[in-house]
């Protein structure tokens, strides 16, 4: 090799280190995702659909790693690291954790906003949580990019009960949302508020008696094994935004950004099938089993008039009455 190229190559070396850049525009991008469960679960299989929708779309090398099982802690962690930008870039989290960005956006998620899960995909086609979706944008930087969930929430509890006599002083774990509590305790429950991953425990140890969840929850937490009661008051129709990290977003090229955008509503949308065709299934399969008891309510309908002039308060007190009002007329 003559002078003359060991110079040239050098000013390329030097160039390549100069502009790091050229080295990373080569290297596909990697996409971290977290999510609370095993692959069984139907918020697993949405993200799974996530990612493959968005090779799909963009059509070009990209990256995902999906940490499973709470590897990277618990939904609150997910969307706390997504806002500021590190460890996670997207995930399937509660709207309960959303609160002190959005007072509004634990809202969508209260007992008895959705009648069923018919009426929760039509309010999600009809785009009337925009307003939620901006406002969490904004303030947190996390973009809701799709809606997961439709799953039914009953409630599992150590011991049987039918109606609201016998539910009265019922000690509950509920999220972490205010409206759960102010609904629950209006029902005649004692609701206190408990980590997820501590529901298990604090049911086997007496703290709490009962908790609420949808059927994959009961099913992958095995929550059976110490509240094998599944009363069915169907009081809510769980909603799971698929969110994205802003500070992620913003760095990707345009065209994977669009396919991100593009594959959130599509897996969200796969979400609600999964979940709410399996609701029925699981159920039957572990009462089959032997694992819990379904028991009828007799009183949902009084269990939810027990509740409206909560939720109305509460709509009118965190803004969220044309929301609210938006909701019920779809």
């Amino acid at each position: 090799m003559d002078r003359r190229q060991v110079i040239l190559g050098l000013g390329a070396t030097a160039a390549i280190v100069a502009s790091p850049g050229i080295l990373r525009a080569q290297a596909p991008v990697t996409l971290n995702g977290a999510v609370q469960f095993n692959d069984d679960h139907a918020f697993t299989k949405a993200l799974v659909r996530f990612e493959e929708r968005v090779k799909a779309l963009y059509g070009k090398p990209v990256n995902f790693n999906l940490h499973k099982n709470s590897s990277l802690g618990l939904e609150k962690q997910y969307f706390e690291y997504m806002a500021q930008g590190r460890a996670v870039d997207y995930a399937i989290v509660s709207p309960a954790h959303m609160s002190t960005f959005a007072r509004a956006a634990p809202f969508i998620d209260a007992p008895f906003v959705f009648r069923d899960v018919d009426h929760m995909g039509k309010v999600v086609k009809a785009n009337v949580l925009k307003p939620i979706e901006d406002e969490v944008e904004k303030r947190a930087g996390v973009r809701l990019i799709g809606h997961a969930g439709g799953g039914t929430r009953n409630i599992f509890a150590n011991k049987p009960f039918k109606n609201m006599a016998e539910m009265r002083g019922l000690k509950i774990r509920v999220q972490g949302a205010p409206i759960w509590s102010r609904t629950f305790a209006a029902a005649g429950m004692s609701p206190t508020v408990i980590a997820y991953n501590e529901v298990y425990n604090a049911i086997q140890n007496g703290v709490i008696q009962a908790g609420e969840n949808e059927a994959a929850g009961v099913e992958a937490m095995k929550f059976y094994e110490v509240a094998p009661n599944l009363v069915l008051t169907q009081h809510a129709v769980s909603i799971r935004p698929i969110c994205f990290s802003m500070k992620t977003l913003a760095a990707l090229p345009k065209d994977l950004q669009d396919a991100v955008v593009a594959a959130g509503a599509e897996a969200g949308e796969y979400g609600r099938q999964v979940e709410s065709g399996e609701d029925s299934a699981k159920l039957e399969t572990l009462e089959k089993a032997g694992r819990l008891k379904r028991i009828a309510f007799e009183e949902r309908d009084a269990m939810k008039k027990a509740t409206d002039p909560i939720m109305a308060a509460y709509a009118k007190e965190i803004g969220a009455e044309t929301i609210f009002s938006s909701v019920s007329g779809v």
